[in-house]
């Protein structure tokens, strides 16, 4: 079983999978959003090729932590997500997680243009990379 790492937005979802140990995560191809049931269609065949039994989804929070119209949006896509799946969802705070896969992309020398196109898969792969690590500080392994 694998764990499902998103970075929700209103025009892409940046998708990232755990391996089998709940180690590393792995990005992967970006959603381009279409409407509201294509999504959750696109979602479903991921969720069963890649044997998802768990997703975690980055909240958005504002600075001084607190939740504005982003971060309202993605606590509904997550509970759209409980519902239709019937899968564990887990929130991970997600500040500033686009703008840390811009500098490592930037620092890796990727053009401006490739950043672009990687942002939303290298956030959802460190939004998932810091659940992984967090769980396996608390003993979650496997």
């Amino acid at each position: 079983m694998r764990i499902l790492g998103i970075d929700y937005g209103r025009k892409r979802i940046g998708l990232a999978v755990s391996d089998p140990l709940y180690i590393t995560a792995q990005a992967l191809p970006t959603l381009h959003r279409g409407d509201a049931e294509n999504d959750m269609a696109a979602l479903e065949v991921l969720i069963r090729e890649r044997e998802v039994d768990e997703v975690v989804v980055g909240l958005p929070k504002n600075m001084d932590g607190s939740l504005g119209a982003s971060a309202r949006e993605a606590l509904a896509f997550a509970d759209e997500l409980r519902a239709r799946f019937q899968l564990a969802v887990h929130m991970v705070d997600e500040r500033l997680s686009t703008s840390r896969a811009h500098k490592a992309m930037k620092s890796a020398g990727l053009t401006r243009k490739k950043r672009t196109e990687s942002a939303d898969k290298v956030a959802a792969q460190l939004i998932l990379q810091s659940y992984l690590d967090q769980r396996g500080q608390r003993g979650q392994r496997g």
